[in-house]
């Protein structure tokens, strides 16, 4: 077993593992390592409980925790996934908003489990890194969107 040297971890009341068989089925890069039962009872659990799942979205590798519900998610902390066209960015946003989460603006999503996603497709990246009038129309559109409009990104880029 390697052990990473830096891995996030992402603190859930009671479905870690479940979290991230979701995220393994939807993210490319993503999977599901070791789980493992807690060998005694804890403060939010008994001994057999899964207590924590190794696991890795889209490249980045993650220790869920089942700590019980004294600390929640906000957006202070977010996965940024960069998409190459609408369509994946459609599916990646579906599937966080259409599994229990909820939309945001500027193409920010909550999945179920309160963890924030920020769903950005790369043509909006780039915009905003050319800097100047491009930029700023880009910025301007996306500023009016809750999933990003690849179409009106682009738009806005030309002018």
């Amino acid at each position: 077993m390697v052990i990473p040297k830096n891995t996030v971890c992402l603190w859930y009341e009671k479905d870690a593992e479940t979290a991230a068989r979701f995220y393994a089925g939807v993210f490319p890069g993503s999977s599901v390592g070791a789980v493992h039962r807690a060998p005694g009872d804890y403060p939010s659990g008994k001994a057999g409980d899964v207590l924590t799942v190794d696991f890795i979205v889209a490249g980045i590798p993650c220790l869920g925790l089942n700590g019980g519900p004294v600390f929640r998610h906000n957006e202070a902390f977010s996965f940024q996934i960069a998409t190459d066209d609408q369509e994946e960015t459609d599916r990646y946003w579906n599937a966080i908003v259409g599994n229990g989460g909820q939309e945001s603006e500027c193409g920010w999503c909550k999945d179920k489990w309160g963890i924030s996603w920020q769903i950005t497709p790369r043509v909006l990246t780039e915009a905003m890194a050319a800097g100047g009038a491009e930029a700023k129309r880009a910025f301007e559109a996306m500023m009016t969107m809750r999933k990003i409009d690849v179409a009106a990104i682009e738009a806005a880029r030309r002018g």
